[in-house]
């Protein structure tokens, strides 16, 4: 090859490459693996914890000094070549320990079900006096795993709708579930909201459990449940507000012992007053709760019909007004009937409460007989009215099937 005066002398790229690639004796190339190593999950680095930088740079200049050590006894080609990447690898995997220890594993955290569903702000107060009890919903605190807060999202968007419903168990769940409004697009639900059990005696503050549910209402699917919580009313004092702040549970199974709620027809509240001055008799029917559900649609239309027995004359029978699909109506309907007061000793008032349907016979939801026959509270209201001339009194009585025939004859 020749070369003009004054131009630089060329190599050519296979030159060059010998040159760069064979300086000397070949050396394995490290991959960056050997700079980072990995250790099984749960199971902890052979090298040492290091905390803060000065350890880190300690041990670094203690590796590098016991490098230089045996560089000197051995081979001082091959400790000038390996010993830094060795110093390299062992400090990089005493800070990777080190990161291990002050940050969190995200991955493998797994919170528990309460924690991960979250808690319900709401008060029960029993009003003894008015035989009611009022469940005051405030607010939802509904913690969402991997540290955010705010209730666990169920729709696409990554929020909810929220709302609220309560049963009394046991009971049949149509009849005594109430519910809060729905609140849309929301984490962190506040309801404020009273919602009231009406009918409510001693004997089922005793034996009744109140469950609150949170569920996620769906416009085009099922409603979604979200976390549950049950208050024996054994718990609560009379006349009394207890507030509550229970962390949400996964839906529990109903016992089989409870299946025998489902044979209770309903209360009534029947109001009654003997008037001195017309010599009548006034049967005040107020309203009604937790009736059984009659119709395909887990509803009832309920109406009532009274009787004063026994009925010569036949003409003692009233009956209020139809209520279309609810099973706690409200009447306040009040009838008289024309009788001596020393007549009352003779006579029963017989109370049915009945399912009204269009071109079939009505269906019989549940009655109850106060009088001198009675017993029980049935018994001690009617004397009451008999001791208190012109005075009302009313009382929450039990729906049983439990009638004389004639009564069920509509």
């Amino acid at each position: 090859m020749t070369q003009r005066k004054g131009e630089k002398p060329t190599i050519s790229i296979q030159e060059h490459m010998a040159i760069d690639v064979c300086p000397g004796p070949i050396q394995p190339i490290k991959q960056i693996s050997d700079y980072f190593p990995r250790y099984p999950r749960g199971l902890p680095p052979a090298a040492p914890q290091v905390s803060q930088a000065g350890s880190l740079r300690s041990s670094f200049s203690s590796s590098s000094s016991s490098a230089a050590a045996s560089a000197s006894e051995g081979d001082p080609a091959r400790s000038a070549e390996d010993n830094p990447d060795r110093v390299c690898a062992g400090a990089s995997a005493s800070s990777q320990a080190a990161r291990r220890d002050e940050e969190p594993d995200v991955e493998g955290y797994d919170s528990d079900d309460s924690t991960t569903l979250g808690t319900l702000d709401f008060s029960l107060l029993y009003d003894q006096e008015n035989n009611a009890l009022h469940c005051t919903i405030n607010k939802a605190k509904l913690p969402i795993p991997r540290y955010k807060k705010g209730l666990k999202p169920m729709d696409h968007n990554g929020l909810s709708d929220p709302y609220v419903k309560l049963h009394l168990l046991p009971g049949a769940s149509k009849a005594n579930k109430l519910r809060t409004k729905t609140l849309r697009n929301t984490l962190n639900p506040v309801w404020s909201e009273t919602l009231t059990y009406y009918g409510i005696t001693d004997e089922d503050m005793v034996r009744k459990t109140l469950r609150i549910s949170v569920c996620d209402e769906d416009k085009f699917r099922h409603n979604e449940f979200i976390g549950e919580t049950r208050i024996p009313l054994k718990k609560l004092k009379p006349n009394q507000t207890k507030n509550f702040y229970n962390c949400l549970e996964k839906q529990l199974p109903v016992n089989k012992t409870e299946d025998k709620s489902l044979e209770e027809r309903g209360r009534i509240m029947i109001s009654l007053k003997y008037n001195s001055q017309k010599s009548c008799l006034v049967v005040g029917i107020v309203r009604c709760a937790h009736l059984a559900a009659m119709d395909a649609n887990g509803f009832s239309d309920p109406y009532v019909k009274t009787y004063l027995k026994p009925d010569e004359n036949k003409k003692s029978k009233h009956k209020t007004a139809v209520k279309k699909k609810t099973l706690n109506p409200e009447f306040n309907e009040e009838f008289s009937y024309d009788i001596k007061y020393a007549d009352l000793t003779k006579k029963t008032l017989e109370v049915t409460v009945w399912d009204y349907d269009i071109g079939k016979s009505n269906d019989f939801i549940g009655g109850v007989s106060l009088g001198i026959n009675a017993n029980g509270e049935r018994l001690k209201h009617w004397f009451d009215c008999l001791k208190n001339k012109d005075k009302k009194i009313e009382r929450w009585h039990t729906l049983t099937n439990e009638l004389p025939g004639s009564a069920f004859n509509d």
